[in-house]
């Protein structure tokens, strides 16, 4: 039996921000039980909810030389899924009202402790895994560790770690005297070819440099940041482990987003009766909304955080344009505030047409999957996204920017030769986005026919966490050899 243990700054059903709690909390489930034991290291937030501390039981506790001083860890445990996950309890760093958001430094130093917890507490529970997979630069200082002060007992010779990388935006970087001194690393490891980058210490970059192989989310995100536009100042890095750096698309947890048996669905459908029941989502949204009820006209959702990585600059830029044609736009998600409002402006201005729904509900998000007959997602970048996997699944046709796991996972419709399960534009260009959608529109109102054998297509895919898992299993038993 190969052991596996994730860690991880946040996982789904215990604590989530954004789409690593997600993979987090469905990768595990999906891999063989048979080959391997895959466990979880999560913090034990003081913001998780009460019913989910309940559930936890004390496995036990100790002290840890850490940042000059001695600070407690607890361990605490609880099953989910078949799926045992351990957490670090610190009254002093987790007891936040969110996991993330408080100084950079602090956060730094946070997250340096809960590397350093979850290597120190293996051989207290028992636990001693091949492979120690690591997520995005909260995580960083695992493989450092484990190579600098772990390595020298027999209980850790030999495990190796792979770094994922959700969003290489986020890097963790502050300055090289503080982290340091935080961390208790020695000068050798602030060096270009280590940790420092730019005069600053770089946590991902110390666990690119020091993991054993690097995954990202999707193949095309693979290929990009290698290069000096998505790099993020680490495409030198990048290129230099090309041979140990691979991208596995994310998948979705397909029993979470099944439109046959969705309890937010008023009317839950499957690829065969989509044709009735969808229109009848639609209208009982329309309804809800306040939008003008029609279920002919066209309604393109955007479900998504507002930020400008999303391509909201885009959207805002051609909004009224777009407000001009047979067409209706629901918006779910909350983000910058320039965006909140400028969906705000055009909800006021054209009460019948847009809806904005600046807050976020994971019923009403399933609701406008489900009713909606495009998706719109003209990201700047995208390593994965899950949006597009999820308007897949609900036969909701995705229109996006070619990026990362966009381009990877949307086939752009070809009217010649009946292919295609979405419409895409390649350039991260306003004008180029509306003749997309406007070409969109054009098959929705003149080939019906044509749209339903996209949205056939579409409901076919299958991005299901099984592929995936399949493709992590082969990089453990690649690595464990």
């Amino acid at each position: 039996m190969k052991k596996i243990l994730f860690v991880s700054s946040e996982g789904v059903p215990f604590i989530k921000t954004g789409g690593l709690a997600d993979v987090v909390g469905s990768l595990p489930k999906c891999i063989d039980k048979k080959y391997f034991d895959v466990r979880v290291f999560l913090p034990k937030y003081a913001c998780m909810r009460q019913e989910i501390k309940d559930k936890m039981k004390y496995v036990t506790h100790f002290y840890m030389d850490f940042n000059w001083k001695n600070e407690y860890v607890g361990v605490l445990t609880a099953k989910s899924d078949g799926v045992t996950y351990y957490f670090i309890d610190s009254e002093y760093y987790f007891s936040g009202y969110k996991p993330y958001g408080d100084s950079p430094l602090f956060e730094i130093e946070k997250f340096a402790y809960f590397s350093k917890a979850v290597l120190s507490a293996l051989p207290l529970i028992d636990f001693r895994p091949d492979v120690i997979h690591c997520h995005d630069w909260q995580t960083g200082l695992v493989p450092v560790y484990l190579k600098e002060r772990f390595q020298g007992s027999d209980f850790y010779r030999g495990i190796k770690c792979i770094m994922t990388i959700h969003n290489l935006k986020f890097q963790g970087k502050w300055g090289v005297k503080d982290v340091k001194s935080i961390t208790g690393l020695s000068d050798y490891f602030f060096t270009s070819d280590k940790l420092e980058s730019y005069k600053d210490a770089n946590l991902l970059k110390g666990g690119l440099v020091y993991a054993d192989a690097i995954t990202t989310v999707s193949a095309t995100y693979a290929q990009e940041i290698m290069t000096d536009f998505y790099g993020e100042g680490l495409n030198g890095l990048l290129s230099a482990r090309a041979n140990d750096l691979r991208g596995i698309v994310n998948g979705i947890d397909y029993d979470e987003y099944n439109p046959a048996k969705d309890k937010a669905l008023k009317y839950p459908f499957d690829a065969v009766t989509f044709r009735k029941e969808k229109q009848k989502n639609k209208t009982a949204l329309q309804a809800e909304l306040g939008l003008s009820v029609n279920p002919k006209t066209m309604m393109i959702s955007i479900i998504s955080r507002l930020t400008d990585q999303k391509g909201l600059d885009l959207v805002a830029y051609m909004m009224d344009e777009l407000c001009q044609d047979n067409l209706q736009i629901v918006v779910v998600g909350t983000g910058e505030e320039r965006y909140e409002n400028m969906f705000r402006h055009f909800a006021w201005k054209y009460p019948d047409k847009v809806s904005a729904n600046i807050y976020y509900s994971e019923d009403l998000a399933h609701r406008v999957y489900a009713s909606s007959d495009a998706f719109l997602m003209p990201s700047l970048f995208e390593p994965c996204g899950l949006s597009q996997l999820i308007a897949l699944r609900y036969g909701t046709v995705p229109i996006v920017r070619e990026t990362g796991g966009l381009k990877d996972t949307v086939e752009p419709y070809n009217e010649f030769e009946n292919k295609g399960t979405g419409f895409s534009f390649a350039n991260y260009n306003a004008h180029e986005m509306l003749y997309c959608i406007r070409n969109a529109e054009r098959i929705y109102y003149d080939k019906k026919r044509e749209w339903n054998k996209i949205v056939d297509r579409a409901m076919a895919e299958d991005f299901s966490w099984h592929k995936s898992a399949l493709k992590y299993q082969e990089m453990y038993d690649w690595l464990i050899g």
